[in-house]
């Protein structure tokens, strides 16, 4: 990889010396070199090349000194690093240069094979602060994909040794739908409809996340949560209860001036379920999720549910009737399940 360098210095000769010095690693394109007669021009020179690596600055210089140059650097670029190259090696000149930020100090009259050590440490330092940066940004950006559940799973010990491997649970599963909102995605623009769907999505993750619940995945105009962990059944029913208040107060008005009430319909189970990695770990396109007759159960009461209703089992309301109001709903014949099911509808 390439390494980009400004000289920083006043002196005419110093431009072809350099060039001279270097020639071979030039023309091989491991360096290359750029040349500025004080700070001034320095820094418009970084700012035109923000793809710089290192600066080799002197300190006694006209219109603006190496010193002060150091001291105006890290605004403009906190990866570049500079090394002074100068005359003036006083103790004073070296301990002001590396507390205004210099990443080492050579002397002049300057050793070329000292310097191109200097050089190539300075390059392989940039470089990991780089590579560091980089990986914040994408973590951060993986952040915004992943749940941190997720994350947490694949900072674990040996992770890539279990990759593939999975737990059997004990979980809440919701699914919530936002009723209607196909219908209205065919006759909207493409951008009212990921607005509107992306303001609903917000204020319905805050509330599961609220409640220690976390998003499995976004299915469309659909939410998967799942709740683990102490109280998870109550916890994904006050989730719920909350989600429904607040989309039924929501009242957004359409581009052609008509207001849209959204509502949502949820379905609601728990029980065991299988948690893992599912996919392909050969195509690397893997999706940390559960999967189990439970979750199949929850997505098909949700399917089953009228706008704005909370549908729950039987054997759901047995365990949550002292501390929600329900009322019977029926039984429901759902799909894959060779016997109806009682169904609940949870109130508040």
């Amino acid at each position: 990889m390439k390494t980009r360098i400004l000289v920083v210095d006043d002196e005419a000769d110093l431009e072809l010396l350099i060039k001279q010095k270097f020639r071979r690693q030039i023309r091989e394109g491991v360096y290359e070199f750029k040349f500025a007669g004080n700070g001034q021009e320095a820094l418009d020179c970084i700012r035109e090349n923000p793809d710089l690596d290192i600066i080799l600055s002197d300190i006694n210089m006209p219109v603006m000194d190496g010193l002060t140059l150091l001291s105006k650097l890290h605004e403009l670029n906190s990866v570049l690093k500079t090394v002074m190259v100068s005359a003036y090696g006083d103790m004073e000149n070296i301990r002001t240069a590396m507390n205004r930020g210099a990443f080492d100090f050579v002397c002049k009259p300057v050793d070329f094979a000292d310097l191109e050590v200097t050089m190539q440490k300075t390059a392989s330092h940039v470089q990991q602060l780089r590579e560091t940066l980089r990986a914040i940004q994408e973590n951060n950006i993986l952040k915004m994909y992943v749940d941190e559940t997720v994350i947490n799973f694949m900072a674990r010990p040996g992770f890539e040794d279990r990759l593939m491997a999975s737990e059997t649970v004990e979980a809440t599963v919701v699914f919530i739908d936002i009723c209607g909102f196909t219908a209205l995605s065919e006759v909207l623009p493409a951008p009212t409809v990921v607005t509107l769907l992306n303001t609903y999505f917000d204020q319905m993750v805050k509330e599961i996340i609220a409640q220690g619940g976390y998003i499995d995945k976004f299915m469309g105009d659909a939410v998967m949560a799942v709740f683990r962990g102490e109280y998870h059944l109550d916890k994904a029913i006050d989730a719920s209860l909350t989600v429904r208040t607040l989309i039924q107060n929501q009242l957004s008005t359409l581009p052609d001036g008509t207001s849209y009430q959204p509502q949502v319909s949820i379905g609601i189970n728990t029980g065991e379920m299988v948690c893992g990695n599912i996919g392909s770990a050969s195509l690397r396109r893997l999706d940390y999720t559960v999967i189990g007759d439970t979750v199949n159960v929850s997505q098909r009461l949700q399917g089953a549910a009228q706008p704005n209703q909370i549908i729950i089992t039987d054997a759901i309301y047995l365990k949550v009737k002292e501390s929600f109001q329900c009322q019977p709903v029926g039984e429901l014949k759902l799909k894959n399940k060779a016997k109806p099911v009682m169904t609940y509808e949870v109130m508040a």
